[in-house]
């Protein structure tokens, strides 16, 4: 049975998975409203391509919709979706020549540009610090950069960071403890950890 649309604008994206899932394409309709523009927002870490991304950002929710009878339960929607949009992103990547490989893991491909929100930052010596840990954090190799995206930016768990990757929990632990070694090393940790809550991708 189909839901009313403003009953379905109200529940969280659990429930409409659930709806999804059972054939109600007003569901499908919410979760892409919801989840377009984040995963939009991710897909162009990978690629600057925006109408490449947006395509199959749209190819994926067909797909699932054609799917939606073999799919199961999620924990985490946003989780799952980002996971399936990277995977996508890498296949479409690898047609169009990008990358020689199809080693999903590999370290050639996430790239983001992490920036200061003036606004947020008001004094001018913390403006000044949080420029150097920007700097810091554009130094990191890209699968570390991809994993504090996804940790401190995107406010995923270890888990749900995983499940996007695909790797391991010990792997995504692994990197973050790499990242925050380079981090510490050019920078004292209490500044790190003051200065990052002002940084915004």
């Amino acid at each position: 049975m189909k839901m009313p649309k403003d009953i379905l604008e109200k529940i969280n994206d659990t429930e409409l998975w659930d709806c999804f899932r059972r054939g109600d394409e007003g569901a499908l309709e919410q979760l892409m409203k919801m989840h377009f523009r984040k995963l939009f927002h991710y897909g162009t870490k990978f690629s600057k391509d925006g109408a490449f991304v947006k395509d199959c950002i749209q190819d994926l929710f067909l797909d699932l919709w054609n799917r939606r009878q073999f799919l199961s339960e999620v924990q985490t929607v946003k989780a799952y979706l980002m996971a399936a949009l990277r995977r996508r992103l890498h296949r479409g990547m690898t047609k169009k020549g990008y990358f020689v490989t199809e080693e999903i893991t590999s370290d050639v491909f996430f790239e983001v540009e992490f920036s200061v929100e003036d606004s947020l930052i008001q004094e001018e010596t913390t403006q000044l610090l949080a420029h150097e840990i920007k700097n810091y954090l554009e130094q990191l190799p890209k699968r570390q950069k991809e994993v504090i995206y996804l940790r401190f930016f995107e406010g995923l768990t270890r888990e749900e960071i995983a499940e996007i990757m695909g790797i391991n929990l010990q792997s995504v632990s692994n990197l973050l403890q790499s990242a925050f070694k380079h981090l510490k090393e050019n920078w004292k940790t209490e500044l790190f950890l003051f200065v990052l809550l002002s940084i915004i991708h």
